[in-house]
């Protein structure tokens, strides 16, 4: 079994008669890039909040590394960084002061610190501003500084709520690029999200999250084989439509002259369609697939979309 980097077991959290968790369950290996993926309101940065400290539980538990959050809690905050949605910083300091501050919070000296925070601002297109006070940055500027603030302590986990919330898209694929980056570091990823395409490309796994439960866990590829529609569709020429079919071994139905296939994989099996339909002199006019994504897979699971 790989080493868990965080595991939470049977996560409850009610606000009076509102339950914003409903039992919780999380295991994240060391090394791993996990997405919790879910709507606004399904209980994304509750979870988080709780697993940092921020936020007390109902009941449950939340582990780091082996360590309870709570009884253990300056052992497990060391090991976690984490860049929020909202930000909490004196505005009046220069982001490079800021960072010194947070530094200064993990008992970093600061010629160390000088070292990791001048990395941190080059390598975020931060370096320019770095005398700039935090009001004055766009917001794209203080997406980068909530992760550099994330990292100046190079803790092993890095907690992620979503860091691309309100970005353009250019900045969105930098920042993605850089998370790569530190996973294959071997930084040990937590991204909560409802942005589909952002954990389909980044996530070795997810878990979807909807109302306070967690309703499924797997790979994308795994999720969207299992639980979504894929297909293709062969467009026949018109000769062809009075022509008998073959009997494949696979799922189809007929209409006019389209026939659809369901399949868990268009493109290993677009080949053995051809063949099969060539060899009995059917002329194909097109062939179109449909690949399910993470959003059919939402919807699937909650009947609704995951922007509702």
């Amino acid at each position: 079994m790989p080493e868990l980097a965080i595991q939470i077991k049977d996560l409850k959290k009610s606000y009076q008669d509102v339950f914003a968790l409903k039992g919780v369950n999380v295991d994240i290996p060391k090394g791993e890039f996990f997405g919790l993926l879910g709507p606004n309101g399904a209980g994304k940065t509750t979870t988080i909040n709780i697993l940092t400290g921020l936020v007390f539980k109902d009941s449950g538990n939340c582990l780091v590394f082996g360590k309870d959050t709570v009884s253990n809690y300056r052992f497990t905050r060391s090991k976690i960084g984490i860049a929020a949605q909202e930000l909490s910083v004196d505005w009046f300091f220069s982001i490079e002061n800021l960072l010194f501050f947070q530094a200064g919070y993990y008992g970093i000296n600061r010629i160390d610190a000088k070292q990791k925070i001048d990395s941190l601002l080059k390598r975020l297109g931060l370096n320019k501003k770095k005398n700039s006070k935090l009001r004055q940055l766009s917001g794209g500027m203080k997406r980068r500084f909530q992760i550099a603030k994330a990292l100046v302590h190079d803790p092993d986990i890095l907690i992620l709520d979503e860091p691309t919330a309100g970005v353009d898209v250019e900045l969105r694929h930098e920042l993605w690029n850089y998370l790569r980056e530190l996973h294959n570091n071997g930084k040990t990823i937590l991204l909560t999200t409802h942005y589909i395409e952002e954990a389909e490309l980044l996530c070795d796994n997810v878990s979807i999250i909807d109302e306070g439960k967690i309703l499924k866990k797997g790979s994308p590829k795994s999720l969207t084989e299992d639980l979504g529609k894929s297909g293709i569709t062969v467009q026949l020429t018109q000769e062809s439509i009075d022509k008998k079919l073959p009997m494949l071994d696979l799922d189809y139905s007929i209409e006019d002259s389209r026939i659809h296939f369901s399949v868990k994989n268009p493109e290993l099996v677009i080949p053995k369609i051809i063949q099969e339909l060539t060899s009995k002199n059917i002329a194909i006019h097109s062939i179109k697939t449909e690949t399910s994504s993470l959003e059919d897979v939402f919807l699937s699971l909650t009947g609704k979309s995951i922007n509702e």
